[in-house]
């Protein structure tokens, strides 16, 4: 086999994905209007902390990061549920879902 196969990728590598995936995901809340765009944009932030969370386990030997990405994973499902649901409640009462026309919270 090829020696460039069996080649470790280095962590640094993991990590630095990471912060691009988070700062990605930042930008992108800061900058977007869409409701559906931010809410892509936290799940993209989320992501980025997993695969940290992920590397450094890896790094350490330990399962713990591992289980907390878990949890995270858990605790996005249903905040991906539970947004989407709002999401479509907001757009059929506004009929749009551009964050600077939705003036106030009550439907």
């Amino acid at each position: 086999m090829n020696a460039f196969f069996s080649q470790e990728v280095p962590l640094s590598w993991y990590l630095l994905l990471s912060a691009v995936l988070f700062s990605l995901g930042v930008v992108g809340f800061l900058i977007k209007r869409n409701l559906i765009t931010i809410f892509m944009s936290i799940e993209l932030m989320l992501n980025g902390v997993n695969l940290s969370f992920v590397t450094f386990a890896h790094q350490w030997h330990a399962v713990k990061g591992q289980i907390f990405v878990f949890f995270v994973m858990m605790v996005a499902a249903a905040e991906a549920a539970v947004g989407l649901a709002i999401i479509i409640a907001v757009f059929r009462a506004r009929a749009t879902l551009a964050v600077d026309r939705i003036d106030r919270m009550k439907l």
